[in-house]
């Protein structure tokens, strides 16, 4: 936790580190923000796109919503055809549940890929991940990309309110029911974090006025790099497409949670302990063990017949199950540790409620994850870990990104 905090006022000065730290000129919501808000959410290969009315009073609902493939042919082309089909997505939206009337005028849009804010509703495009390569963005304003596209479709009555990603949208989620969620974590396939901090901490944006406001952060903490590992994670990272980099995520997200465990199973094998007489290339092709078959055999089912395993002996499945139990538990301590690591950031003495909004797969349905981050944070916190409450908090990429467009509406019409 002291590493972290490290890690944290070095990225918020604007120094080089762990943690990118990265503003994003809104802060949280009052609940009490109210409006009609179309949501776009692009975090992979799905693009969805919602319909929010926001009530007030914490109250949020989804009227409408759609769901469209990016073909692999968009996703590595060009810039200027992704952005077009992601208007012409839009258009078909509004066909289908708004007569192509001009409803709704705001857009949120959530671009879950990194991004350098230049404002509540402008970024620029760090790098493109989950195998985008779309040319032509990289560097760019993506929000001015998506508006151009817009309007040389004819639909240019709509502009893009707010900019965001998965895990901001969380928290604006969270809070906007809960006025103590002041942090926001996506525990997935990846894994990151976001909370509000005071504008005067932010050293590498002077002068924000007021300095006792408070401004949502993006930490991008699956960077984080300060963690001791073992054989086990060297060994994955120096096979992944980005050594070096993103080492909290490797070791405490669905994605690599797989990965790790799979390996393990791999070197009993080798040494006769597990399996034995099973065809030996069985789990070899990488990332063929997945968080989710994890899940499935520590609740008593089998692995899934293609992995050549056709029934577990009682002593294999207690074997496999304590390797299962102990990689889980380690990210689930990790990501407990991180968690605790921001609060006491926000909060020094911990005299305050903390509520921790958290989406994502390996959070919500793996068993006993989140038992294991609570025992973690008791661990860590003593008595002090009562003032801490997680809740559970599902599309912050739709709804909460709605959330985010009406405080930064508000702010506008404030300004």
């Amino acid at each position: 936790m002291d590493y972290f905090h490290e890690e944290m006022q070095r990225g918020l000065a604007g120094g080089q580190g762990a943690l990118k730290m990265i503003p994003t000129f809104i802060g949280r919501p009052t609940g009490a923000e109210k409006g009609g808000f179309l949501a776009l959410d692009l975090g992979g290969t799905n693009l969805r796109i919602l319909d929010v009315t926001l009530a007030g009073k914490g109250k949020a609902h989804v009227t409408a919503t759609d769901r469209f493939v990016i073909p692999p042919s968009l996703m590595g082309g060009s810039g200027e055809d992704l952005f077009s089909f992601i208007a012409d997505c839009v258009k078909h939206f509004l066909r289908r549940f708004k007569n192509g009337g001009p409803l709704r005028d705001s857009l949120a849009f959530t671009f879950s890929f990194p991004v350098e804010h230049l404002s509540i509703s402008s970024g620029k495009l760090i790098s493109w991940t989950k195998g985008f390569t779309a040319g032509g963005v990289v560097g760019r304003d993506v929000a001015a990309l998506l508006n151009e596209a817009l309007k040389s479709k004819g639909a240019g009555f709509i502009t893009v309110e707010a900019l965001t990603n998965d895990t901001v949208g969380t928290l604006a989620a969270g809070s906007y029911a809960d006025s103590t969620c002041d942090m926001g974590v996506i525990l997935g396939t990846g894994t990151n974090a976001c909370y509000a901090e005071r504008a005067n901490r932010i050293g590498k944006l002077p002068g924000l006025p007021p300095p006792d406001a408070e401004m949502i952060v993006n930490m991008e903490w699956g960077n984080f790099d300060r963690i001791p590992r073992n054989g086990y994670d060297h060994a994955l990272d120096r096979a992944s497409s980005n050594p070096g980099r993103q080492c909290l995520e490797k070791m405490a997200s669905g994605l690599y949670m797989g990965e790790i465990a799979r390996r393990i199973l791999v070197e009993m094998m080798r040494q006769g302990l597990i399996f034995r007489g099973a065809d030996p290339s069985l789990f070899t092709a990488e990332y063929s063990l997945s968080a989710e078959q994890m899940a499935v055999v520590v609740q008593g089912g089998d692995f899934p017949r293609e992995s050549g395993v056709r029934e577990l002996s009682e002593v294999d499945r207690r074997s496999v199950c304590s390797v299962f139990c102990i990689v889980s538990r380690r990210a689930a301590r990790l990501a407990a540790t991180a968690i605790a690591a921001v609060v006491l950031w926000m909060d020094k003495n911990l005299d305050h409620f903390h509520t921790i909004a958290v989406d994502g797969s390996l959070f919500l349905k793996y068993p006993g994850f989140q038992a294991e981050m609570l025992f973690s944070l008791a661990d860590l916190l003593g008595d002090r870990a009562k003032w801490i409450k997680f809740a559970p908090t599902q599309d912050g990429s739709g709804t909460g990104a709605a959330i985010v467009a009406a405080v930064a509406s508000f702010a506008r019409a404030m300004d």
